[in-house]
């Protein structure tokens, strides 16, 4: 029994050599793996499909949202009601407010008391009282989508979505609730309305030329080729404190070479002016409101030395297909 224990023990010893051989091999190669680890870029594995993923949804927000720009002017009351009415409305992105009270403070500090809310809102306080403040080239823009709305309009978050989708397959052009136009005289000199001016030489559809921008979707580097056009187009606009909307309808056409713009027929829009405790009335109320608007018409004909404005009788609607010669009193 003793002889053949004995005879055991080579093999044993042999199994230990092997065994302490193996280890080394294990060691050294995790030695070699931890070198090769600390050449890698210090960078954190926590970090990367966080960054993938921010970058990822932030892609998708931008393209699939927009901004809503509202310039205000004494009307705190409305300004802070539409602000959280369009909190709840959809793919809304930011909201920049354009402050135009020069030297009075604004509501943000109270804005922001109130919160949190899902929407981030961004006053922008102006210098001057100008007309177009609203169409300045805003840095925290983000979205190709600028959704443009005066500050007594209120406009349903159906109607909007509606509206939004129809930009995105119009994006070149304005696509808006309130349509105007333009109509020749014999004289040549033209004037500005809406439904109720006849159209010369275009039977008995309804048309229109221009679609206002302070209820419409556009693209924003209409703000950018906005900035670009001659200064007598923003003097024009600056004496008269009206016509921004008149002058990005001839931008876009002239820049397109189509209709400025798209009508969609509103379900629920209205407007709230008679409701502000602030004591401003809309330009429309002014006696020469009207007149100022075909004396810009006239004005930017000159500057462009031509009519770009062109007529349309479509109106998209969300129960039914696009269809012409419509009838509304929009």
């Amino acid at each position: 029994m003793r002889c053949c224990h004995i005879c055991k023990l080579p093999g044993r010893v042999m199994g230990i050599r092997v065994l302490r051989f193996s280890l080394v091999v294990v060691l050294v190669l995790l030695l070699v793996a931890g070198a090769l680890t600390s050449l890698l870029p210090n960078v954190r594995e926590d970090k990367m499909p966080t960054s993938r993923r921010e970058v990822k949804s932030q892609s998708k927000s931008t393209l699939d949202s927009f901004t809503l720009i509202m310039q205000t002017y004494n009307r705190t009351d409305l300004l802070l009601r539409l602000l959280n009415h369009y909190q709840a409305v959809p793919h809304l992105h930011k909201v920049i407010v354009v402050w135009n009270n020069v030297g009075e403070k604004g509501p943000e500090e109270l804005w922001n008391s109130l919160g949190p809310h899902p929407v981030p809102v961004i006053f922008k306080p102006q210098t001057t009282n100008r007309m177009r403040n609203r169409l300045q080239v805003f840095p925290e823009l983000e979205t190709s989508a600028v959704l443009m709305v005066d500050d007594d309009m209120l406009i349903s978050a159906q109607d909007l979505v509606f509206a939004f989708s129809v930009w995105q397959q119009f994006p070149d052009q304005i696509v808006g609730f309130v349509p105007r136009k333009h109509v020749s005289t014999s004289s040549g000199i033209y004037s500005y309305g809406g439904f109720e001016l006849h159209t010369p030489g275009f039977g008995d559809g309804d048309q229109y030329s221009v679609v206002l921008i302070g209820a419409s979707f556009f693209n924003s580097k209409y703000l950018e080729l906005f900035q670009r056009q001659p200064a007598a187009v923003h003097a024009l606009i600056d004496e008269t404190q009206n016509c921004d909307d008149i002058a990005m309808n001839f931008i876009i056409a002239k820049h397109t070479g189509k209709t400025s713009g798209i009508f969609v027929k509103p379900v629920n829009m209205g407007n709230l002016e008679k409701e502000t405790t602030g004591g401003h009335s809309g330009m429309w109320h002014r006696a020469e409101h009207f007149l100022q608007r075909s004396y810009c018409i006239n004005k930017l004909v000159n500057i462009y030395d031509g009519m770009p404005l062109k007529y349309s009788n479509i109106m998209i609607s969300q129960f039914g297909f696009p269809y012409a010669n419509h009838k509304s009193k929009m």
